[in-house]
């Protein structure tokens, strides 16, 4: 199996430095440096001279742990105190990042960690580089996630964060001859110090069987599911430590086990591979993030991953809930549960099968409990992204899911029919089926129908969902929908990524925007002393010199430090017009071998994300970039002022390196198709100025920094809409615009694919024959707005002053904000603030 290797080269000057005031400082721990001794003897079993990189990092990380987890008991008591409301968030994905070093900054430890490896000879940047990114997200869904555990954390607010353990996460990215080739992320192949396995919590599963009908002794309707088979679902527990504080919750994930790991009947006979087979069978269940469902059988699989993990996660909340003495009638009381997208929804029809075949509860109380216990956060407006499952695949997997979802449907279009009688149009596009050709089951409107609470994640979002994707849900319960814009980490993409921009900024107004973001204000009236400008721009040329130097390392490209660094990192998708950018690029390289003298502000593009192993046409787009590189990195006549780079196996790690260096952040993707977008929010968070359209969260973020400090282009949501209604025809702007023409000529022509003509021609026949994300309609205007940051970057002062607005006005940005109004507006949570001593050990 390969596997990437990563050098410590290009890191060094950034990563071993002292944290920022108020960061590292804590009361001094003298132990911490005979814990650690203690871990690597007796948990490493090694000693100094012998030590592995991994020991060293093993044995601190244990050390680390061992200080929450005596937070984490404690905040653990709390839970079962009276009026506290505990939330559960269930996601799909939790791109934690590395955490050793997060911990240490949020525990007050760093400084004290880093004195300590120095007395031993060790160098503790060294060994945060060591730790293996858990790669349980696919991108800002996963992320955003991280963020909210970290906020909840930071809060003081009870939470559990459920998800799945995936053994192989999302793969290792690696780019061979331009094209992208996916590697499997052996993430826990060294151990994962984090985690404690909890094998004594454990759920069974069905899956598949049928279902028997019939009356109990008091003449109530009971059903019984009888299952195909079933697998275990077993703990794993993660500690999320809040930012200086004594809260530390929990991220229980979960594994699938064999019910019998072992047939020995099957082995006595000889059948060996029988023996296990149920073992193995199991087991896939939660070994790969996001299997490939294009196939039926990866389709099957990844809905048996989400039931998996919901239904373990739900009964674990019964059972807790139970232990608390309460009964499952009162559930919603002590206990709000958020879905984070349409992954876990499934829980709603679990939910209803739980209290009315287990719990035996009367379905219109169970009704009850299960809308008071939900909340549905839609994370996007692509119509393929709001899950539906076939019904002929449904029912085989879930028989007794779909009966309740029948059960569910019957009643929900009762209640539509006495508010729109006659309209039957409106219960074919509400139904929780849909009956047009294969039938399908709609997880979104399952989600909506079966939660108290409906919101968005932008504005704009929030309006389009109200508008367009959930119009008769929001026409028909007005009262579900809210908008909770996301937010980021401040502690996590500014104080860990960017520690010498946070002590420059601490120097100036302290450091209480770690955990109040809206304090970054007091940084405005700085923006226009010009010794302050001086020490911003060496900090963010710096930071370039690194990315600088990691981009020669993993690429063998060397860029120019001081040339414009024009970022576009996230995942592909032709939706978000990473070929966009490209178009332009190829626009620049034309004028100058048009005419060797025109004046172009050395710019230095860098692309990074990764394209589903099945999306092709994300594929072609890396392709694409890189043979566009080739072209312009190698021409003489552009050498200083263009530079092309697709960094590989963009993730949390190597983002600590990019958002810090980025001049110019593109957020181009066409208005009315992202949700809310946070790599946004983590470029304007390290300086970078956003060139984008009026699409998802940038809206907000030009009305907070200001218009002036935002490079807007292109058709706003409205606009597109009424282009498309109209008869979009991207023919028309082809031949209508030279540098257009040109340009897509080039491509079409092989003059980027050594002459083969088919090689992008796929791409190209999308944009000339349906262009269905209309790069040719904001083509003009995109062109038009780089001109503009051209033009801006030449005054250096103004540029800077920018810079330092856009850090300034991010306060609304924080994910602290967004979780403030999640417990305000949907879950009525508050804090709980921990306290230490029952369970320290001297």
């Amino acid at each position: 199996m390969a596997k990437k290797t990563q050098s410590n080269s290009g890191k060094k000057k950034t990563r071993n430095e002292p944290l920022p005031n108020g960061t590292g400082h804590g009361t001094a721990r003298p132990k911490l440096l005979s814990e650690f001794l203690r871990h690597l003897y007796y948990t490493q079993g090694r000693v100094l001279e012998t030590a592995t990189p991994n020991d060293l990092y093993m044995a601190l990380a244990k050390t680390v742990r061992d200080q929450l987890l005596e937070r984490w008991l404690h905040t653990i008591q709390n839970y079962n105190k009276p009026g506290v409301r505990i939330v559960s968030y269930l996601s799909a994905e939790f791109l934690l990042g590395p955490q050793l070093e997060n911990n240490l900054i949020n525990l007050c430890m760093y400084d004290e960690a880093s004195r300590a490896m120095e007395n031993l000879g060790l160098d503790l940047k060294k060994i945060i580089e060591q730790e293996e990114e858990p790669g349980l997200g696919n991108g800002g869904l996963g992320r955003l996630a991280a963020c909210y555990l970290d906020s909840l954390a930071t809060l003081e607010i009870p939470a559990v964060g459920y998800g799945i353990r995936y053994e192989f996460g999302i793969f290792d990215q690696v780019i061979r001859d331009g094209w992208q080739f996916e590697f499997t992320d052996e993430w826990l192949r060294l151990g994962n110090p984090w985690e404690i396995h909890r094998p004594e919590i454990a759920y069974h599963v069905k899956f598949g069987g049928h279902t028997e009908a019939d009356y109990d002794d008091q003449g109530h309707y009971r059903v019984r599911w009888i299952p195909g088979r079933e697998v275990k679902g077993t703990a794993y527990d993660t500690p999320i430590a809040g930012y200086q504080v004594n809260t530390c919750n929990t991220l229980r994930l979960w594994k699938a086990e064999a019910v019998e790991s072992f047939d020995f009947q099957e082995f006595n006979v000889g059948d060996y591979y029988g023996a296990v087979n149920e073992k193995v069978i199991s087991e896939t269940l939660t070994k790969v993030l996001y299997p490939n469902d294009e196939p039926e059988v990866g389709k099957k699989l990844r809905l048996a991953q989400q039931y998996f993990f919901v239904s373990c996660s739900l009964q674990d909340m019964l059972r807790l809930h139970r232990l608390m003495g309460r009964k499952p009638e009162t559930f919603p009381e002590k206990i709000a549960i958020q879905l984070n997208d349409t992954h876990p929804s499934i829980a709603v029809a679990e939910m209803m099968r739980l209290l009315v075949d287990e719990y035996q509860i009367a379905w219109e109380h169970a009704w009850n409990v299960t809308q008071s216990t939900f909340g549905y956060t839609n994370h996007t407006l692509l119509p393929e992204a709001l899950e539906t499952w076939p019904l002929t695949l449904f029912e085989s997997l879930l028989p007794r899911h779909l009966e309740i979802i029948y059960e569910i449907n019957r009643r929900f279009l009762d209640h539509v029919r006495v508010k729109y009688p006659g309209d039957d149009q409106r219960c074919s596009r509400m139904s929780l089926i849909d009956e047009r050709g294969e039938r399908y089951v709609r997880m979104a409107n399952l989600a909506s129908v079966g939660s108290h609470a409906i919101n968005g994640v932008a504005e704009l979002h929030s309006e389009l969902l109200k508008r367009e994707v959930l119009r008769d849900f929001y026409e028909f319960m007005p009262q579900k929908f809210a908008n909770v814009t996301n937010g980021v980490t401040p502690r996590r993409f500014l104080v860990v990524s960017n520690p010498k921009l946070s002590r420059l900024i601490n120097s100036k107004i302290g450091n209480g925007w770690i955990k109040n973001l809206k304090e970054m204000s007091a940084l405005e009236p700085f923006a226009g002393d010009p010794d302050f400008q001086k020490a911003w721009q060496r900090i963010k040329r710096e930071n370039k010199q690194d990315l600088a130097a990691l981009i020669q390392e993993r690429t063998g490209i060397s860029v120019d430090a001081d040339s414009l660094f024009d970022i576009q990192v996230k995942r592909l998708h032709e939706y978000k017009r990473q070929h966009l950018n490209v178009l332009h690029i190829i626009t620049l390289y034309n004028r100058i071998k048009r005419d060797l003298t025109t004046k172009v502000i050395p710019r230095t593009y860098i692309f990074g994300g990764k394209a589903a192993p099945g999306y092709f046409m994300a594929k072609l787009i890396i392709k694409l970039i890189n043979e566009v590189g080739k072209i312009v990195n190698n021409d003489p006549d552009v050498a200083g002022r263009l530079k092309v780079v697709f960094f590989p196996d963009f993730n949390v790690t190597n983002a600590k390196y990019i958002y810090p260096a980025a001049d110019l952040s593109e957020q181009i993707s066409t208005a009315g198709k992202e949700a809310s977008g946070t790599g946004n929010m983590k470029f304007s968070l390290n300086g970078a100025l956003t060139i984008g359209t009026l699409d998802g969260a940038n809206i907000e973020i030009r009305e907070e920094v200001g218009a002036d400090n935002f490079f807007l282009f292109g058709l706003t949501a409205e606009q597109v809409y009424e282009l498309k209604v109209k008869g979009y025809r991207p023919k028309e702007y082809y031949n209508s615009d030279p540098e257009l023409r040109e340009v897509v000529d080039q491509i079409y022509s092989g003059f980027f694919s050594a002459g083969d003509k088919n090689l992008f021609k796929p791409l190209v026949d999308s944009l000339l024959y349906g262009d269905p994300f209309l790069l040719f309609a904001d083509y003009r205007s995109y062109v038009e707005a780089q001109e503009l940051v051209s033009l801006a970057y030449q005054d250096q002062a103004k540029w800077t002053r920018r810079s330092i607005l856009n850090v300034a006005r991010i306060g609304k940005f924080s994910s602290d904000r967004s979780i403030q109004e999640y417990c305000e507006k949907i879950w009525k949570a508050h804090p709980l603030p921990v306290e230490l001593g029952k369970y320290r050990i001297e």
